[in-house]
Formats: C-alpha cells, sequence, structure tokens
C-alpha cells in the first residue's frame, strides 16, 4: 500500500501530524502497536492523571473547604474504584474521539509493531505474529517514551511501580514514597495525598520541579508540604528498595552521607522518561540514537539523517510535552506540503498540574543571570487578588521578567489557581514581542485571576502594581 506519508505512533505528535497531513491532501496511514490510539498522553499519561487530580481535588474541598463554604456534609468517604472507573471512561473517550478524526479525515491505520526494512518500507507486525507491510514516500516517527528505570532499582509493578500503575491504585494506600520531584511525581503524589495517604518525595536535586524558575519549586513545596502533609526528603539519592509482602522499604543518603529508610504501601519511580525506539528498526536505515536519552538526532527541520524520514516529540531532543509534539507533528506535515512554518521553542509553556498549578513560558532569572541579560522583575501575590480571595485559593504568586531596556516580556512564571490556563495570555503576548507595559495597559476583566499577571506586568514597568 503507496502513501504519501506514514506516522508510526498515534500520540499528540502523531495523531495531530497525521490529520494534518490528510488536512494538507497527503495520503496518510498510522501504525500503532496498542489497541486505542493516544498514546501515552491519551492512555496513562496526560488525560487519565488530569481525570484522577480532578477527583482528588473534589474530594480534598469536600473535606476540608466546604464547611467554611458553609457546606456540612456527613460520612465523606472515597470510593477509589468509582473513582478509577470514571478516569478510565474519560480515557475511553477520548481515543474514540481519535477514532473518530481518522475516519473524518480519511486516514488509515495499522495495529502492530512498525519496524523499518528499508526507509520507504514498514513492516508491521501484529499481535499474533503475522505481518504486513505498507510503502510510504515519507515517514515519520512519532513513537514517544516511556517511563525511565532506574538499573538498582527493579520495577515488579505491583509495589514498586511506574506513572502507569499509579493510575490504576484501587484502595487509598496509608503511605506512598515517590522517587522524583518532577512534574509527574508531584501530581500523582498530589492526588494520592489529597485522598489522605502519608506522600513522602525523595528528590536528588536540591529543589522540586528543577528546570523551572526557582521560585515556583519553593512555593510549591511549601504549599503541599502546607495543605497536604507531603513530606520532601532533598538532595537524598536513592540507594535501593525491597519489597517483602505488601511493604516495600526505600534506602536513601542525605547530603552528608547518611543512609535513611522510609517504609510505604507503595514506591512510584518518576525519575524521568526515556525515549522508545524499541522495534523501530532503525539499524536498518542506519540512524544511531543518541547515548543520552535514546534519543534520535534530527536537524532544523525534524529530519533524521535518513532523507524522507522525520521524528517528532518525546523520540527527539526538547521538552517531552505533548503540545510540543502536536506543533512538530504539524510543522512536519506542513513542511511536506511546501509550507514553512516555525516553531519558537523559548515559547512552549510548561504547566505542572498541582493545586496550585505551576506555569511558565520563556526565560528563568537563573537563565537570565547565566547569559548576562539586564532585566527588570514584577510580581504580585494571589493573597492580594479579590477572586483568589473569594475562591479561597490565596497561595502562590505571578512572576513577570522584561528587559530592562526595552521592556520586552522575556519570561512569565506563576504558580496559583487556573495557572495552566493563565500563561496562554503569556504566551500570546509574548509571541507577538510584547512589553510588560502592553499586558498592563490591557484591560481584565475584574474579578479574576488573571488580573495577577496584569499586576504583575504593571509592577516590572515601573514598579506601579495597585493592589499591593
Amino acid at each position: 500500500m503507496q502513501y504519501d506519508v506514514v506516522v508510526i505512533g498515534s500520540g499528540p505528535g502523531g495523531y495531530v501530524g497525521a490529520i494534518r497531513c490528510a488536512q494538507l491532501g497527503l495520503k496518510t496511514a498510522v501504525i500503532e502497536k496498542y489497541k486505542t490510539f493516544g498514546g501515552t498522553c491519551l492512555n496513562v499519561g496526560c488525560i487519565p492523571s488530569k481525570a484522577l487530580l480532578d477527583s482528588s481535588e473534589h474530594y480534598h474541598n469536600a473535606a476540608h473547604t466546604f464547611k467554611t463554604h458553609g457546606i456540612d456534609l456527613k460520612d465523606l468517604k472515597v470510593d477509589m474504584p468509582q473513582m478509577i472507573a470514571r478516569k478510565n471512561d474519560v480515557v475511553a473517550q477520548n481515543t474514540a474521539g481519535i477514532q473518530y478524526l481518522f475516519k473524518k479525515n480519511k486516514i488509515d491505520s495499522f495495529e502492530g509493531v512498525g519496524s523499518f526494512v528499508d526507509k520507504n518500507t514498514i513492516k508491521v507486525t501484529k499481535s499474533d505474529g503475522s505481518t504486513e507491510t505498507v510503502t510510504a514516500k515519507n515517514v515519520i516517527i512519532a513513537s514517544g517514551s516511556k517511563p525511565t528505570a532506574l538499573p538498582f532499582l527493579p520495577i515488579d509493578k505491583k509495589r514498586i511501580i511506574t506513572s502507569t500503575e499509579a493510575l490504576n491504585i484501587t484502595e487509598v494506600p496509608k503511605q506512598m514514597i515517590v522517587i522524583g520531584g518532577g512534574v509527574i511525581g508531584l501530581e500523582l503524589g498530589s492526588v494520592y495525598a489529597r485522598l489522605g495517604t502519608k506522600v513522602s518525595v525523595i528528590e536528588f536535586m536540591p529543589s522540586i520541579i528543577g528546570t523551572m524558575d526557582a521560585g515556583l519549586g519553593k512555593e510549591l513545596q511549601r504549599v503541599l508540604k502546607k495543605s497536604l502533609g507531603m513530606e520532601f526528603f532533598m538532595g537524598h539519592k536513592v540507594t535501593g528498595a525491597a519489597v517483602k509482602g505488601k511493604k516495600v522499604t526505600v534506602t536513601a543518603t542525605n547530603a552528608k552521607g547518611e543512609e535513611v529508610k522510609l517504609d510505604a504501601d507503595y514506591c512510584i519511580v518518576a525519575v524521568g522518561r526515556t525515549a522508545y525506539t524499541e522495534g523501530l528498526g532503525l539499524e536498518n536505515i542506519g540512524i544511531k540514537t543518541e547515548e543520552r536519552g535514546n534519543k534520535i538526532p534530527v536537524n532544523a527541520h525534524l529530519e533524521t539523517s535518513v532523507p524522507g524520514v522525520y521524528a517528532i516529540g518525546d523520540v527527539i531532543k526538547g521538552v517531552m510535552l505533548a503540545h510540543k509534539a502536536e506543533d512538530e507533528g504539524i510543522f512536519v506535515a506542513e513542511r511536506l506540503a511546501g509550507q514553512k512554518p516555525h516553531i519558537n521553542y523559548n515559547l512552549i509553556p510548561g504547566v505542572v498540574y498541582t493545586w496550585p498549578e505551576v506555569a511558565s513560558v520563556g526565560y528563568t532569572e537563573e537563565q537570565l543571570k547565566e547569559q548576562g541579560v539586564q532585566y527588570k522583575s514584577g510580581s504580585f501575590p494571589f493573597k492580594a487578588s479579590g477572586r483568589a480571595k473569594a475562591s479561597m485559593d490565596t497561595d502562590g504568586f505571578v512572576k513577570v521578567l522584561a528587559d530592562a531596556k526595552t521592556d520586552e516580556i522575556l519570561g512569565v512564571h506563576m504558580i496559583g489557581p487556573r495557572a495552566a490556563d493563565m500563561i496562554a495570555e503569556a504566551v500570546v503576548a509574548m509571541e507577538f514581542r510584547a512589553s510588560a507595559e502592553d499586558i498592563a495597559r490591557i484591560c481584565h476583566a475584574h474579578p479574576t485571576y488573571t488580573e495577577a499577571l496584569k499586576e504583575a506586568a504593571m509592577s516590572a514597568t515601573e514598579n506601579r502594581a495597585i493592589h499591593i
């Protein structure tokens, strides 16, 4: 079967890229190894974790804030099987949606593992061992990533688990250890901490969410400790874990070299993700992956060393984010159609879906200092926001970083209610190279959380915030 484009993988990068290819008139097919479309994001990542985050947040508010709102509840309890069932239904709706979109756009799909015979021929190996081949003028590799394992800490998927298994625990654990203070570990840790689990986070670095602005990690750690009772072991190096019955014991060493032991019902290993290239047959077409992270090298057009073979998303360099993969899928599709798209990688927002939410775009203060860029900073706390007071979400702040001479916005960093949605305003402003003054002059509806961004911009411009 001859196609203009064959996409290997149906995650956010793969399915979005395939749809854009089809929209542009290219005969397109997708190869997916699993029975459902959507990759990690829709099946065992972004979507199911957000479903559980929402459910657990409802419970936490019912248990801790409803009384203040004048709402009395009796016999409040968690029904974990129902919570998991709702999560599964959300996943099913989303994956079925992709199936509909493929049909609508006349995209063919093949279930099985796709591997290169040559650069234009892909063998599809099905679960029953049978095979078929498809040919294409161009191939887009969108095979995604998998949770990174620690060589000295075997994952048994029962007590020592990854983010995948953490989405299907059917009881509320008494104690849980999370190895890794990044986005995945903190989100899943939050889910169970809200439900009553004692959550301990072990992180090798001195700060959680270490790739984001340092102030965000400091504030998030403070809030998670205060509101959810999460405890943090920073600067600790995990050395091993042992399972005995229904308990797991994790050993680590602190900065002084002293051994620390923690016991729990479950241990989530959340130390990052590794590009997934297993079974692709890259060696058959001469593509070598990078030693660090197993990633596929690409050029500025996202083309590999083999002409006509492209790679996008988690399997290549850059942040491992669904929306980055989506933009890259569209980028390659439009390149193949003869257009000249672009991606500004500095303006891909990062989000942590804890509560308060954390969101960031552009340069951090640490990066600007390292580059020797002269900048000014303005911030505004949510405790001074009327809307935040009304909803009892007063933790956090918004920080705007602007060029000291031109006032162009260089970075926006926020932790607070609905930060995941609010960051979009900052991205739009920075795409148009707006100044802090521009944001300060835009009329924001009152009362809204976004007024905090306006006030932070006013603070960055001549220190003229009104409400603080």
